[in-house]
C-alpha cells in the first residue's frame, strides 16, 4: 500500500509487547530488538497498562498475549483498534484454540501466531503485519467465518463434513460429551489433563459451530443415531 511507510533502521518498526510472564518478554523483547529495522518502544504485563501505554507511545505493530490475568489480548487488541485504526496486532499464544482465533479475526487483529513459533519466523511476521498484509491462513478464516451462521444454516452435507474435520481425540471427547461427562471424568477416561480436555473441546466446538457443549452432546447424539441407519443404506 502506498501510504504505508518503509521501514529502515532509520525509520524502524515501532513495536508494543503485551505478555504476562517476564521471561517470554524478555526473550521476545531480546530477539526483536537484535533486529535493525525493528525497535520495542514499549512493554506491558498486564491487559490495563498496553491500554494505558499503547496510544501514547503510538505503535505499528502490538504483539498481544492472548491469556493474560486481568483480561485478554483480544480486548486489548479491539480497544487499541478503536484509537489507533492503523495498528497492526500480531496475537501470541500457547494454545491453539480456534475460539481465541475467531475472536482475534473479530477484533481486526492482523495475525495469530503459537508461541513455539521460531525467533526467525516471529521477526518475519511482525515484518509481515507492519507492512500491512495478513497472517492468517484464508482458508482457516473462511471456516470459522462459516462457524459464524450456526448450526440452523448448515445443511446435512456440512455438517458431515464438520465431523470429519474432527481428530480422532476429538471425536472421542465428543462421543463422551453426548455421555454427559464433565471435563473431569473425560480427562480421567482419557489420561489427560482437564486443561488439555477443555482446549480439545474448545477446537471441536469451533469446528461444528456451535458455541456451547450441550449443543455439540445434541450432534454427537444424533450422529450416533444416524451412524446405523447411514451404514444400512450403503449396504443396500
Amino acid at each position: 500500500m502506498s501510504d504505508l511507510p518503509e521501514f529502515s533502521e532509520q525509520n524502524p518498526i515501532r513495536v508494543l509487547l503485551l505478555d504476562d510472564h517476564e521471561v517470554v518478554r524478555r526473550g521476545v523483547h531480546d530477539l526483536l530488538e537484535a533486529e535493525t529495522d525493528i525497535d520495542v518502544i514499549g512493554e506491558a504485563a498486564t491487559a490495563e497498562q498496553a491500554l494505558a501505554r499503547g496510544p501514547a507511545l503510538r505503535p505499528h505493530v502490538a504483539v498481544l498475549d492472548v491469556r493474560l490475568p486481568d483480561g485478554d489480548g483480544v480486548t486489548v487488541c479491539r480497544e487499541l483498534r478503536s484509537r489507533m485504526p492503523e495498528l497492526a496486532c500480531l496475537m501470541l499464544t500457547s494454545f491453539d484454540d480456534d475460539d481465541a482465533l475467531l475472536d482475534a479475526i473479530m477484533a481486526g487483529a492482523s495475525g495469530y501466531v503459537l508461541k513455539q513459533i521460531k525467533g526467525s519466523d516471529l521477526v518475519s511476521a511482525v515484518r509481515t503485519v507492519a507492512a500491512g498484509q495478513s497472517m492468517l491462513d484464508p482458508a482457516t478464516t473462511a471456516r470459522l467465518m462459516g462457524s459464524l451462521r450456526g448450526p440452523e444454516a448448515r445443511e446435512e452435507e456440512q455438517e458431515e463434513d464438520a465431523f470429519a474435520g474432527l481428530s480422532p481425540r476429538e471425536r472421542d471427547i465428543l462421543d463422551l460429551i453426548g455421555e454427559g461427562m464433565t471435563n473431569q471424568e473425560i480427562g480421567k477416561r482419557l489420561f489427560l489433563s482437564e486443561k488439555t480436555v477443555k482446549n480439545h473441546i474448545s477446537r471441536l466446538l469451533a469446528k461444528l459451530g456451535v458455541e456451547r457443549r450441550v449443543q455439540a452432546a445434541v450432534l454427537a447424539t444424533q450422529a450416533q443415531a444416524q451412524s446405523p441407519e447411514k451404514d444400512r443404506h450403503r449396504r443396500h
